[in-house]
């Protein structure tokens, strides 16, 4: 990688690892995922000119009404989705492609990552940070998130970057069976939730709460 992608002064590895650090202290424990945190510049999923706030753990905005979700969240979600190893998920799908942050997350922990986004520009720029970084298990699709994609379903793992109302009896049936989804769920409250399906039954755990802007529905061009 050249000096763009390890990263100068605010977004140097000292400072990648700094945020590593209050990963930890924050009680994210999934080794893989934190190596994945370290390993990902999320500096480049952002504009030039908030890159120098990229490892604060904090949201950020990037146009469109959408936000890069803060890091701990990112590894919390992950950490969640990858909590029945060692079965880890092998096809995910990802709602809510953004800034392709996540899916770059993923991407280095799964063997396939599906993501929707509804926002074309967001997607685009999203696909060229993905090349940038030679990931090739990442199959973007621009369409409405809330109906999932299920020409290729059954996913092992679902997550959810934005907060609907109520998760969608579509969107849960394309969770494999002993598969995983974890998202944010409510309006003025939101709930982070964790679903595992378990043949025609779906367990519901509630993880703590989060805020998220809301899922819509149609696509932006």
């Amino acid at each position: 990688m050249g000096v763009e992608l390890q990263g100068i002064g605010m977004t140097s590895r000292r400072t990648r690892l700094r945020l590593i650090q209050r990963l930890r202290d924050h009680g994210i424990r999934n080794e893989r995922v934190l190596q994945a945190m370290t390993e990902v510049p999320r500096h480049i999923f952002l504009d030039e000119a908030l890159s120098h706030r990229a490892y604060e753990d904090t949201a950020l905005p990037i146009g469109y009404g959408q936000t890069l979700s803060q890091p701990y969240i990112v590894a919390k979600m992950t950490e969640i989705l990858l909590e029945h190893e060692p079965e880890t998920p092998r096809r995910v799908l990802e709602l809510g492609t953004g800034s392709g942050y996540q899916s770059a997350i993923l991407a280095n922990l799964v063997d396939e990552v599906f993501s929707v986004e509804r926002i074309k520009p967001l997607q685009d720029r999203a696909r060229d940070r993905l090349r940038k970084l030679s990931l090739r298990n990442v199959t973007l699709k621009h369409a409405d998130g809330g109906i999932g994609w299920p020409e290729k379903g059954p996913f092992d793992g679902i997550i959810v970057t934005a907060a609907p109302k109520e998760l969608s009896p579509e969107l849960m049936d394309q969770l494999a069976d002993g598969g995983i989804m974890v998202a944010p769920v409510g309006e003025e409250r939101q709930m982070l939730v964790k679903v595992v399906r378990q043949g025609d039954e779906f367990v519901t755990t509630d993880i703590e709460p989060v805020r998220f802007v809301p899922l819509l529905g149609g696509v932006v061009r």
